[in-house]
């Protein structure tokens, strides 16, 4: 079964005593956290990026999750601009990323959640960092850090932030408990971002070391279809195909392309067939994912958290194209059964029909 590292969200809440015994609800705030990537895998498709697109989309939703570290997301963000970097410098695919890096995270117990404390990579990153959920204790961080402690502060900053829980693209404050900041504007605020010397502004006075040109950029995200087949992080480093075989060697070459390709599509139907005995019961290992009941499910704990796909999609195995192995993937019964059948495996999406 594919692995993925990280645990995938787990909603659950607490009843705790208030000092003076007053019922207090402590509760995860979380979210579904593959939605807050899915307009930058669109724009990546659009722009060519193909196989490398699911990876690091995956990968980096997985970072919003509360055992994340507090830089994974930051770094997750660096991967997709150098990647938009190498798509002609996809605007939409860069703005998308400094709205992504700029999600709030999932926080254990209605806690803010603290801060990446370096620089980005990538100077379309700088002064940006991730809002909070309004249900969060803006005072106090995981861990119960007060504010105005290491990590509270985002990095560069000397204070506090003004309104706390704000961040450039919701300058405003913090925004609603499992919210995404795409669904709210998919403007980064680079004018919003705040100056060294203090916490920050609204008016939009602060200049932005960010190229410009990201900001005019119209996303076709949502014109895209969602068509790339999922992957393990084990592919978030995905590579490209050499295109340099020699013109003597280009038979050989598509025969060998063939037959992986055939077997990507035996190996998608057999995990699809092992996949349609499994229930959010079964037993697995922390991290395996799979594809439960239609949707996109991972091991937690010793059993299935199911986060379901998109209205219309189920989850399927497909076969990779470019290389040997399989991927998970939200998409029509129509298009799973023809990427299966296209390299010539019979018997549809499992192999038994």
């Amino acid at each position: 079964m594919v692995q993925l590292t990280s645990a995938f969200l787990l909603s659950f809440s607490a009843l705790v005593m208030h000092a003076h015994g007053a019922p207090l609800l402590n509760k995860r705030i979380a979210q579904v956290i593959a939605d807050s990537t899915s307009l930058w895998e669109n724009a990546c498709l659009a722009a060519g990026g193909a196989e490398q697109c699911n990876p690091l989309s995956v990968t980096a939703f997985t970072t919003l999750l509360a055992a994340a570290g507090p830089c994974d997301q930051q770094d997750s963000a660096d991967a997709m601009i150098d990647l938009a970097k190498t798509l002609d410098n996809d605007a939409d695919m860069i703005k998308l990323t400094q709205v992504f890096v700029q999600q709030p995270r999932n926080t254990p117990n209605s806690q803010a959640v603290p801060y990446c404390q370096k620089d980005p990579k990538n100077s379309e990153l700088n002064g940006l960092f991730q809002c909070q959920y309004k249900g969060a204790d803006q005072q106090t961080f995981v861990g119960g850090v007060a504010l105005g402690s290491a990590g509270t502060i985002p990095f560069g900053l000397s204070a506090p932030l003004s309104p706390l829980g704000s961040c450039p693209a919701n300058p405003t404050g913090p925004i609603a408990d499992g919210s995404q900041l795409t669904s709210i504007t998919q403007d980064p605020g680079l004018q919003n971002i705040p100056s060294s010397s203090g916490s920050a502004s609204n008016s939009g006075s602060s200049a932005s070391p960010v190229a410009s040109s990201t900001k005019a950029a119209t996303t076709s995200a949502e014109a895209a279809t969602s068509t790339a087949a999922a992957a393990s992080s084990t592919e978030a480093a995905a590579t490209t195909t050499s295109a340099a075989a020699s013109a003597t060697s280009s038979a050989s070459s598509s025969s060998s392309s063939s037959d992986f390709q055939l077997q990507n599509a035996l190996d998608a139907q057999k995990l699809n067939a092992q996949f349609a005995t499994l229930s959010a019961d079964s037993t697995c290992n922390e991290g395996d994912q799979a594809c439960i009941d239609g949707g996109f499910a991972m091991c937690v704990g010793g059993k299935f958290i199911n986060m379901g796909c998109a209205a219309t999609t189920q989850c399927f195995a497909l076969p990779l194209v470019n290389k040997p192995g399989t991927s998970l993937a939200c998409t029509t019964q129509d298009d799973a059964a023809a990427r299966i059948a296209a390299p010539g495996a019979t018997g549809g999406i499992t192999g038994s029909d």
